[in-house]
């Protein structure tokens, strides 16, 4: 009976032990599965700096803009110091750009130069920064509308030409400089059509010599533009409405001898405004 007794007591002594381990390693999968609840599971997190950059790369060559910026922020955040920091935040900003967002491309790249002022790259981040000005998303659809790039916000415009110009000013002699001057050439016109469309504005809402300088701004400030042809010719007929007839005459001698085969003293003005410029709803 005492053996029996014994024996009893022996197997719920390994079947309580048994029971305990088993609750025991419920509990710690239990708590193992609300700690990692809701955790996306991440297979950069023991990459290196390098590999982060270089897998970023990949995926922008491939223009898989989302997973490429992960990697660049990636990198600037778990190895925010040394030079794989700064490579990524300039390919971050030339990601943004791609991916539509040009404000944050340009906040990207404000931040890199006031951190890296003399950063070897620098002659290519001012040129990336001249190309997101010179490119908004709003650009894209001109070629489909028949926009003038003239009738364009000009604040954009000017921010890249200031970009261009630092560039061919500080690295004369960078890859960029050659295609930045290229596009400076467009920019002064565009910029300049833009204050010949803001003259004739005026024009047509009888401020003329409102009219008037805003277009003399075309022919002291971008000489020998195309531009100038209707800036002369709007700065003629604003004369001549205010019956300033000797004013009259000297622009239009001007206009004659630089531009004998105008058009516009035989035809007048061109069609108003594209259907896209908000000025003609005014």
């Amino acid at each position: 009976m005492t053996g029996r007794l014994n024996s009893f007591i022996h197997r719920r002594r390994i079947g309580g032990s048994l029971l305990g381990v088993l609750l025991v390693s419920l509990s710690l999968l239990v708590l193992s599965g609300c700690g990692t609840k809701g955790q996306e599971y991440d297979p950069t997190a023991n990459w290196t700096a390098e590999q982060l950059l270089q897998d970023g790369k990949t995926e922008m060559n491939s223009a898989n803009w989302k997973t490429a910026k992960e990697r660049f922020i990636a990198v600037e955040s778990r190895f925010p110091f040394g030079a794989y920091a700064q490579q990524a935040m300039i390919d971050l900003a030339y990601v943004q750009w791609k991916d539509k967002e040009p404000d944050l491309a340009l906040a990207t790249i404000n931040r890199f130069q006031q951190q890296y002022p003399n950063h070897p790259a620098s002659d290519y981040v001012l040129y990336l920064k001249g190309l997101i000005n010179f490119t908004p998303p709003i650009a894209v659809f001109a070629t489909f509308t028949g926009q003038d790039p003239g009738e364009r916000d000009p604040k954009a415009l000017r921010q890249s030409y200031l970009a261009f110009t630092e560039l061919v000013d500080k690295y004369p002699d960078s890859k960029y400089a050659t295609d930045a001057r290229a596009r400076l050439v467009w920019l002064v016109n565009t910029i300049a059509m833009n204050e010949v469309f803001v003259a004739r504005y005026y024009y047509d809402r009888y401020a003329y010599v409102a009219a008037i300088n805003r277009a003399q701004i075309v022919i002291t400030d971008f000489q020998g533009v195309p531009a100038s042809e209707p800036a002369l010719y709007i700065m003629m007929m604003s004369y001549e409405k205010l019956g300033m007839k000797d004013m009259r005459d000297d622009v239009e001698r001007v206009l004659v001898k630089n531009y004998p085969e105008s058009k516009l003293l035989t035809e007048g003005f061109p069609n108003k405004y594209s259907a896209w410029n908000v000025l003609r709803l005014f």
